[in-house]
């Protein structure tokens, strides 16, 4: 049974270390600076909580460093050396911060976590990349055990992916925010968009989204949109961000 060290009790560390539990691998540790964090999640898979890096067991096989982006370079210094393979989660960081351990990787899974927010994690995609090809062999192992979608990636593959999260996700989110707020302004409930939203992300998945696109951005309808604009604050996010996205839309278009 390979052993297995997890660095971080966050959300991508929570999932993660639970996948890795379910599918039979020995958590070892959990670690993180808050020891009544690492304890929750310690406790979940039959491992040891610790709050000292430098008390990392030196003899796991995988380490898993599933911190803040800014953090993983101070963590991976404050390590001990371990001959076990040390593997980072994040989207678009560098594997080289790991240089100094001789197996590293990057093992990303693709997906929004939320601690408390169940997940098939089956379904989630696992990009892996490796220093060298033993590596991301023992990595993809790994990701095979806990995923139906492993695959090898390169460093720019994994940013260009990462950045289109933050335009497929945090984006379309933070609109979906905006949303909600003008709804509640009129007394309405942000419920009276499911159906659309749900049609609108049907038809981005069965098509490409570039030829999903409607509305009167699409249409260069200047008349309506004109309208919309004069019925929001001037100055206000809302109208900032409703100019900023028409004129995108229409400039996506405007060879049509």
């Amino acid at each position: 049974m390979k052993k297995i060290v997890i660095i971080g009790s966050g959300n991508v560390a929570t999932h993660l270390t639970i996948a890795l539990h379910n599918a039979g691998f020995d958590i070892l540790q959990v670690y993180s600076r808050d020891l009544s964090n690492a304890d929750i999640l310690a406790q979940m898979v039959d491992a040891t909580a610790i709050d000292d890096i430098c008390k990392v067991n030196v003899a796991a096989d995988f380490y898993f460093i599933s911190v803040s982006d800014r953090y993983i370079d101070d963590v991976a210094r404050q390590m001990p050396a371990v001959k076990g393979v040390v593997a980072h989660t994040a989207g678009s960081v560098d594997m080289s911060l790991l240089s100094r351990f001789d197996l590293h990787c990057v093992f990303y899974p693709f997906q929004t976590f939320t601690k408390d927010k169940e997940l098939d994690f089956r379904e989630v995609p696992v990009l892996v990349e490796g220093n060298i090809s033993h590596a991301r062999r023992l990595l993809m192992e790994v990701a095979d055990a806990i995923s139906n979608r492993p695959q090898k990636a390169t460093g720019e593959m994994r940013k260009a992916l990462h950045i289109s999260a933050v335009y497929a996700c945090n984006f379309v989110n933070h609109l979906y925010a905006l949303a909600d707020e003008l709804l509640e302004r009129k007394g309405l409930d942000f419920s009276l968009l499911k159906p659309l939203i749900l049609e609108t992300t049907q038809k981005a998945l069965s098509m490409k989204p570039l030829h999903a696109q409607t509305g009167p951005a699409r249409r260069f309808d200047h008349h309506i949109m004109k309208a919309h604009m004069d019925s929001l604050p001037m100055k206000s996010l809302h109208h900032e961000v409703y100019a900023l996205m028409s004129e995108s839309i229409m400039k996506m278009y405007d060879a049509d």
